[in-house]
C-alpha cells in the first residue's frame, strides 16, 4: 500500500467509526438512488434503441457484468489509495456510464448503450465495497452490525429510485433529451453527490488508518499475494466467499424467474410487483437485525439461519408453486435468507484476513458474487423451461446444501474475551 498512512494516534476510533458508518450510509442512499432510477429504465431504453424486446435483459446483464469487472480494480485502488479514493472513483465511473448512456440514446447506438450500462455497474460495485468499508475500523463486537447498517441504507435509494420515473421524464423534456433518459440524469447527479460525500467526509480514511494501526503494532503488513492467492491459502476466506456467492446465486435464480412464473399462472402485474417489492423489503429491511444477531450469536449461526430460511422458501415455492400467496411468502423468506447469509458472510470475508489484505479478498468476493448471480439468473430460465418452477426450487436446494456442509462443524477462532465466545464462530 502507498506510503500515505495517517498517524492519528489520538483519534477516538469508536467516534470515528460511527461517523464513517453515517458517511457510508449517506453514500449508499445516493448510490442506491442512482441504481434504482436506472435499472428498470435501462431495460426500456435497450428495447427502444435496439428495436426489440428480446434484448431487454441486456440492461441487467451489462450492469452485473460491469459490477463484476470493476470489483477487482476498485479493490486494488482501495488497497493502494484507501476507501475515499476508491469509492469516489467508482462514483465518477458510474457518472461516466450515465453520460455515455444518455449519449447512446441521442445517437440511437445500441453498442454504445451497452458500454454505458456496463460502466453504470460501477454504482453497484461501489455499493458492495461500501459495506466492507464499514468494517475497517469496527471492533469485533459491532462489526456485523455496522456492515448491516450500510446494507440497510440501500433500501432508501432502492425504494425511492423507481418512483423517480416521472420527475426524470420532466427533467429529460426540459433538457431536450430523448425519452427515458431523464432518470439517467438523476443517476448522474446522485453519483456526483455521492463522490463529493466520499471525497470530503471520509477523512481520515478508515482503511488507511486500520492498516496504520496494524503496522504500528508490528503486525498486519500487506502481503504480495493477489486476491485469488489469498483465497487459495485461507480456508476461512474460501468458506466466506463461497457463502456470499452461492447465497446470491440462489436468490437471483429464484427471484428472476418468479415474475415469469406468476405471469404464466395468470397473476396480474400488480401482484407481481407486490411480490417483488416484499422480496426487496425482506432483503434489506431487517439487515440490522441480522447484523446484531451475527455479533451476538455468531457469524456461522447467522449464516445457518439464513440457509434455513432459504430451505423454507424453496420448499414453499416447490410445494406451493400454484398459489400466488405462497409464492409471495416464499419470496419474502428468500429475501430474509439472503440478508442473513450476506450480512454474516460478508463480515466473515472482512475478518478472514488482516486489514492490509482485506481489499484484495473483498474484490475477489464481489467478483464471484456478481458472476454467481449472473450465472444463476442465466441458468434459471432454461431450468424453468425444463422442469418448471417447482423443479427449479428443488434444484436450488443443492446450492444451499453446499453452503451448509461448508460450515458444518467449522471451528471459529479463539474466544474474543472472557464473557462470551468470539462472534466470528
Amino acid at each position: 500500500m502507498a506510503a500515505m498512512h495517517p498517524t492519528h494516534a489520538t483519534v477516538d476510533r469508536r467516534a470515528l467509526q460511527r461517523r464513517v458508518v453515517r458517511v457510508l450510509a449517506l453514500g449508499q442512499v445516493l448510490g442506491g438512488l442512482g441504481v434504482g432510477a436506472t435499472l428498470a429504465l435501462g431495460a426500456l431504453l435497450v428495447t427502444e434503441v435496439s428495436g426489440s424486446s428480446a434484448w431487454s435483459g441486456m440492461a441487467a446483464t451489462m450492469n452485473t457484468l460491469g459490477a463484476a469487472l470493476l470489483a477487482v480494480p476498485l479493490a486494488r485502488l482501495a488497497q493502494a489509495r484507501g476507501r475515499r479514493i476508491s469509492l469516489s472513483t467508482g462514483a465518477f465511473t458510474a457518472m461516466a456510464g450515465a453520460s455515455v448512456t444518455i449519449g447512446a440514446a441521442v445517437l440511437s447506438s445500441f453498442l454504445v448503450l451497452l458500454v454505458g450500462l456496463a460502466l453504470l455497474g460501477a454504482g453497484s460495485a461501489l455499493n458492495l465495497q461500501s459495506r466492507f468499508a464499514a468494517t475497517d475500523l469496527a471492533p469485533d463486537d459491532t462489526r456485523a452490525r455496522d456492515l448491516s447498517l450500510v446494507v440497510w441504507s440501500t433500501t432508501i435509494g432502492a425504494v425511492l429510485g423507481p418512483n423517480l420515473f416521472e420527475p426524470g421524464e420532466l427533467i429529460g423534456r426540459a433538457l431536450g433529451l430523448p425519452e427515458l433518459t431523464g432518470g439517467f440524469v438523476i443517476a448522474l447527479v446522485a453519483q456526483a453527490l455521492g463522490a463529493l460525500v466520499y471525497l470530503t467526509a471520509l477523512r481520515p480514511d478508515p482503511l488507511l488508518l486500520a492498516v496504520a494501526d496494524g503496522e504500528a503494532a508490528g503486525r498486519d503488513r500487506p502481503s504480495s499475494a493477489g486476491g485469488l492467492a489469498v483465497l487459495r491459502s485461507s480456508s476461512p476466506a474460501r468458506r466466506a466467499v463461497l457463502t456470499v456467492a452461492l447465497s446470491h446465486a440462489v436468490m437471483v435464480a429464484l427471484m428472476s424467474m418468479t415474475p415469469v412464473h406468476l405471469t404464466l399462472q395468470g397473476a396480474s402485474l400488480s401482484i407481481v410487483g407486490l411480490t417483488i417489492s416484499l422480496h426487496v423489503a425482506g432483503m434489506y429491511a431487517l439487515a440490522p437485525v441480522f447484523g446484531w444477531l451475527a455479533d451476538r450469536s455468531g457469524r456461522r449461526a447467522t449464516i445457518l439461519l439464513g440457509q434455513s430460511l432459504f430451505v423454507a422458501s424453496l420448499v414453499l415455492s416447490w410445494s406451493g408453486s400454484a398459489s400466488p400467496v405462497l409464492v409471495t411468502v416464499s419470496l419474502v423468506l428468500l429475501g430474509l435468507g439472503w440478508s442473513a447469509s450476506t450480512v454474516a458472510g460478508s463480515t466473515l470475508v472482512a475478518e478472514a484476513v488482516p486489514p492490509a489484505d482485506r481489499p484484495k479478498l473483498q474484490g475477489v468476493s464481489d467478483l464471484f458474487m456478481n458472476l454467481a448471480g449472473a450465472t444463476g439468473g442465466a441458468l434459471a430460465g432454461p431450468v424453468l423451461a425444463l422442469v418448471g418452477f417447482d423443479g427449479l426450487s428443488a434444484a436450488l436446494l443443492v446450492l444451499v446444501a453446499v453452503v451448509v456442509l461448508a460450515h458444518r462443524g467449522g471451528a471459529g477462532p479463539a474466544p474474543a474475551g472472557p464473557h462470551r465466545g468470539d462472534p466470528r464462530d
